[in-house]
């Protein structure tokens, strides 16, 4: 199995390009669980939610590649949940790390925040969105991990996933 995500700063068309690609190449979506989980707080979230968060999306990446597809596409991963947790609360929970460790990526296509802000109720930092993304870049390098940068308008970072995942096909 191809277990691709999505990552990138808030507001970088991260949902928009997962949901394009699963749906080019008929793959499961494992959606962003923690959506769920702060839609359905009563108050606003903190530093002890987070690694709630990375537990219940690391359980629906499971749940989604239990039945081994061929390719899996995630909208988030562990990466987002770390570097937020250290950009906003300047460290993260040993749970996090774990479930980065254990998630067991392929390949990552980390999006670019070179298209306008969009509002978003659950978004907060749209004057650090560059900043994020050289944390973004910095933890993937260091990871060792595969992946390409998605950027410039919709239709070429379309064309620049699609590339992508097929010469992950052709190659895994």
């Amino acid at each position: 199995m191809i277990k691709i995500a999505l990552t990138g700063p808030e507001s970088s068309g991260k949902t928009t390009l997962a949901q394009y690609v699963a749906a080019r190449f008929g793959a499961p979506l494992v959606q962003e669980y923690a959506r769920l989980y702060l839609d359905s707080i009563a108050r606003p979230y903190d530093a002890g939610d987070l690694p709630l968060i990375a537990r219940g999306q690391f359980n629906w990446e499971q749940a989604m590649a239990a039945s081994n597809p061929p390719l899996l596409i995630c909208d988030t991963d562990m990466f987002v949940l770390q570097i937020w947790s250290e950009f906003k609360y300047g460290h993260c929970s040993p749970l996090i790390l774990q479930y980065l460790r254990e998630a067991r990526y392929t390949a990552h296509i980390l999006c670019r925040p070179d298209i306008p802000w969009t509002f978003d109720p659950l978004r907060e930092h749209p004057e650090q969105r560059e900043v994020l993304f050289g944390l973004y870049l910095k933890a993937l390098q260091q990871a060792g991990a595969m992946f390409i940068i998605a950027e410039g308008a919709e239709e070429q970072r379309r064309q620049a996933a699609e590339d992508f995942v097929r010469e992950m096909q052709k190659h895994l």
